[in-house]
C-alpha cells in the first residue's frame, strides 16, 4: 500500500518507450500563438499582460546586461507553471517531480552565471568568497564555506522544487485515500476530509506557481551577482 502512493513518481512508458518526453513537450502545445491581426482577443491579450508584468519585475533589480536573459527566464517561469499546474490534474505526471529533471535545469543555468561572472568580473565574482573585513584566522575557514555554499546552490534549487512538489502530490493522495476510506464508515467526517482536500488542492495551485517563480527568480538573484 505504501509502495502505490509513490507510483506517481514514476516515469510512465508505453511499450517500454519512456512518455517524459511527451510530458515535457506537451505545454509549450497548450499556449495561443499570437496573431497577426491588429486585436487580440482577451486570452491573448491577458497572456501578453502577464508576460509583461513578470519580465518587468523579474529584469527591475538586474543590470542592462542581464536584460538578454528576458526571453529563458521567462521562457522558463511558463514552463515550468505550466508542467507544475498540469500535474495536479488527475492520472497525470508531474515531470518537475524528478530530481534529475529539475537538476538538469539548475546546475546548466547556475554555471552560465558563474561563467558570466567570472569573464566579465573576476575579481568580484571571487570577492564574494571572502566577505570585506573578516579576520585573517578566518579567512581559510570563509573561503572554505563560501566555496560550498556556491556549489550547493544549483542542489538547493533542484531539491527545493522537487520536494515541494512531491510533498504536495503525496499529501493530496493520503487525504484524498482517507476520505474514500471514510465514506462507507463516517460520512460527516469524509465530507469534512474532502473540504480539507479542496482547500488543499486550491494551496497547491497556489505552489504550483509559486515554486516556478522561485526557482527563476533565484536564479535571476545569481545572475545579478555575476553582471
Amino acid at each position: 500500500m505504501m509502495l502505490s502512493f509513490f507510483d506517481q513518481f514514476m516515469s510512465p512508458t508505453y511499450l517500454g518507450v519512456p512518455l517524459i518526453a511527451l510530458a515535457i513537450a506537451l505545454p509549450w502545445t497548450l499556449y495561443p500563438t499570437p496573431t497577426s491581426r491588429w486585436l487580440n482577443n482577451r486570452v491573448l491579450t491577458l497572456q501578453g499582460w502577464f508576460i509583461n508584468r513578470f519580465t518587468q519585475q523579474l529584469l527591475l533589480p538586474l543590470n542592462p546586461g542581464g536584460h538578454k536573459w528576458a526571453v529563458l527566464l521567462t521562457s522558463l517561469m511558463l514552463f515550468l507553471m505550466t508542467i507544475n499546474m498540469l500535474g495536479l490534474l488527475p492520472y497525470t505526471f508531474t515531470p518537475t517531480t524528478q530530481l534529475s529533471l529539475n537538476m538538469g535545469l539548475a546546475v546548466p543555468l547556475w554555471l552560465a552565471t558563474v561563467i558570466i561572472g567570472m569573464r566579465n568580473q573576476p575579481t568580484a565574482a571571487l570577492g564574494h568568497l571572502l566577505p570585506e573585513g573578516t579576520p585573517v584566522p578566518l579567512i581559510p575557514v570563509l573561503i572554505i564555506i563560501e566555496t560550498i555554499s556556491l556549489f550547493i546552490r544549483p542542489l538547493a534549487l533542484g531539491v527545493r522544487l522537487t520536494a515541494n512538489l512531491t510533498a504536495g502530490h503525496l499529501l493530496i493522495q493520503l487525504i484524498a485515500t482517507a476520505a474514500f476510506v471514510l465514506l462507507p464508515i463516517m460520512p460527516t467526517v469524509a465530507i469534512l476530509t474532502a473540504t480539507v482536500l479542496f482547500l488543499l488542492t486550491l494551496l497547491e495551485v497556489a505552489v504550483a506557481m509559486i515554486q516556478a517563480y522561485v526557482f527563476v527568480l533565484l536564479l535571476s538573484l545569481y545572475l545579478q551577482e555575476n553582471v
